[in-house]
């Protein structure tokens, strides 16, 4: 059984506990601000780019070893820390808070699991695999990014900005459901693949707005 349930988890203007100050806590605070998360950063190093962005305001930045009232006021956790020992106190104390943990390369010590993702856009392909192989979880990551390119965000915002307009010309679930069908079975991401946006536009109004309701 895998006891890992997927979710996606608002963290905009939410405190985020990062300890750890190198490369592997980086990635994490990159990933947090991206999603509009406030940061604190624990650590006694901190590497350059940390102190970039504590240095901008962006971060809060505490130079120092981890103690357990860094938890106050904390959403979520992360330790990511090079140090065993370090990462399990942070586990410990933040699940004696009720504090959702995540220490890096510690299945046993996390309450969640950042998987492997690939973001275009508001579109975001997670790929889990229980923290069993995050070497596989990369490798499909690589396959997808191949396969999904960067016309897919607009693609996503596309078909977002029709959705009113949708919802309101078509009366039931099944009339919706064939406008989404023939958008998504149509040249429109094909157009936008090639940089004809303005073209990928006019196409997906004429379908979205010309369906039959009676299905013909």
């Amino acid at each position: 059984m895998n006891p890992y349930y997927p979710i996606a988890l608002r963290v905009d203007d939410r405190l985020v506990l990062v300890v750890g100050g190198g490369n592997v806590a980086l990635r994490k605070v990159e990933a947090l601000l991206a999603c509009g998360a406030r940061v604190r950063v624990v650590a006694p190093e901190a590497c350059l780019e940390l102190e970039a962005l504590a240095a901008e305001g962006r971060i809060e930045l505490r130079a120092r070893a981890y103690a357990p009232e860094d938890l106050d006021g904390v959403f979520l956790a992360i330790a990511a820390t090079d140090s065993p020992a370090v990462n399990t106190a942070v586990s410990e104390d933040a699940r004696a808070r009720k504090i959702l943990v995540n220490s890096v390369d510690r299945p046993d010590e996390c309450d969640f699991i950042t998987p492997a993702s690939v973001r275009r856009g508001d579109l975001l392909i997670s790929i889990f695999t229980g923290g069993k192989s995050p070497g596989l979880s990369r490798r499909v990551r690589e396959r997808i990014e191949e396969v999904i390119g960067p016309e897919y965000a607009e693609f996503v915002a596309l078909l977002g900005a029709l959705r009113p307009g949708v919802m309101a010309a078509y009366a039931t679930e099944q009339e919706r459901s064939r406008v989404w069908r023939r958008l998504l079975d149509s040249d429109v991401l094909a157009l936008l693949r090639a940089g004809r946006a303005a073209e990928a536009w006019e196409r997906a109004r004429e379908i979205a707005y010309a369906c039959d309701p009676g299905g013909n």
